[in-house]
């Protein structure tokens, strides 16, 4: 099922989060890391390999990780900063890639169907991922294949700091002995059911029949079926500006106390809007997300007209979280979305900005884009945490 040779190259940075901190500290290399909050509720957002070796996994509870590995040092992380790595490789792989898909903050797809015929889609990758090592500094593997899926998957057998080229006529021997939790996409409850029914190989599920995939797990099934027998013709997305920007607070402890969740809105909408003038973009949508301690979620938007003051923003995210939060349960998280984004310059509403408001606004940006982020707030956001 494989006649779709495309030449598709994944590229992925090793433990990225560790790799950044590693950049900044040479003391941490060796040592096992685990990157995550120290609050009861946090989890491990990446982990070294040393850490790994003690059975220590990304997304698992941070205290029982600190149990399986007691030696692990534990940074917050630096997602600023991170984010900045992110930014300098993409933009070497921009300058060479045909096709690019930036998948997340770490892995891309590339299309380089085509090159094999005047320089080797193998010997490019490798080049490539050479140049990304040595302007960023950051471990790279890659996997290269015939579609998306046995790409990833090629990264995933390669690692660490390894590749894997899995040509067309080798794709099913390569998938075959993998277990299926191997495939992309592939959630826990997927897994429990093919595992009952002994389908634990991708050789195993390759020869099922389709229908019978289908009663299982409806279209996932096909899909998964699809990909076990090296069959994905998903295409490379080009990446493409962000349509909205987020950013949430989840409390260490619920919360019933309205100051602090206005006081976490003020920090939330502050930083959104100090980022949508810095990228010169106005928003249309601002949404208000509250999550209840038994984790129902609620959201309530409101279009505005273009903007990016602070002033209208957070009246505007103020009246939506009162209409919100009726219930006067226990809250989990709040969070604020901005969307309905457009390049542009804020222009001055005579009907509700002062001269004083933009004054304000362009005094506050200067003064972060010097000093940082956070170096001037509204004493709003200061609120002492009593949740």
């Amino acid at each position: 099922m494989n006649g779709n040779h495309r030449s598709i190259a994944h590229i992925d940075l090793d433990t990225f989060f560790v790799s950044c901190e590693r950049l900044q500290d040479s003391r941490l290399n060796n040592v096992p890391l685990l990157i995550g909050g120290h609050s009861a509720r946090a989890v491990v957002a990446s982990c070294s390999y040393e850490a790994r070796r003690y059975g220590v996994r990304s997304g698992m509870p941070m205290r029982y990780a600190r149990r399986l590995c007691p030696s692990a040092k534990i940074l917050k992380g630096d997602y600023e900063y991170y984010s900045k790595c992110s930014k300098l490789v993409t933009e070497v792989l921009t300058q060479e890639a045909p096709v690019l898909e930036k998948a997340s903050i770490d892995e891309f797809y590339l299309d380089i169907t085509g090159l094999d015929k005047y320089f080797g889609c193998l010997k490019w990758t490798q080049q490539l991922t050479q140049k990304v090592v040595e302007e960023s500094g950051l471990p790279v593997s890659f996997g290269l294949s015939i579609n998306k899926t046995v790409a990833k998957m090629a990264t995933s057998e390669g690692k660490p700091l390894g590749s894997l080229y899995v040509p067309a006529n080798n794709v099913q021997t390569f998938l075959n002995p993998l277990s299926v939790q191997k495939i992309p996409m592939l959630g826990q409850a997927s897994f429990r059911v093919l595992s009952r029914l002994g389908i634990r190989t991708i050789e195993t599920l390759a020869q099922m029949p389709k229908e019978m995939m289908a009663q299982l797990l409806g279209k996932n099934g096909i899909s998964l079926w699809k990909k076990a027998n090296g069959y994905d013709p998903s295409p490379i997305v080009p990446q493409m500006q962000r349509q909205s920007i987020t950013n949430e607070k989840k409390y260490h402890r619920d919360t019933t106390n309205v100051d602090q969740l206005i006081s976490e809105i003020v920090h939330l909408v502050e930083g959104l809007a100090f980022q949508l003038r810095a990228e010169r973009r106005l928003c249309s949508v601002v949404t208000v997300k509250i999550r209840y301690a038994n984790f129902d979620t609620h959201t309530r938007q409101k279009k505005i007209p273009f903007c990016a003051n602070d002033a209208t923003l957070l009246a505007t995210a103020k009246h939506l979280l009162h209409q919100i939060y009726e219930r006067r349960m226990l809250i989990r998280l709040v969070g604020v979305k901005l969307s309905g984004l457009v390049e542009g310059h804020p222009q001055i509403d005579l009907f509700s900005d002062t001269h004083k408001q933009i004054a304000l606004c362009q005094a506050m940006d200067k003064i972060r884009k010097r000093f940082g982020k956070k170096a001037i707030q509204r004493a709003q956001a200061f609120l002492p945490d009593v949740s």
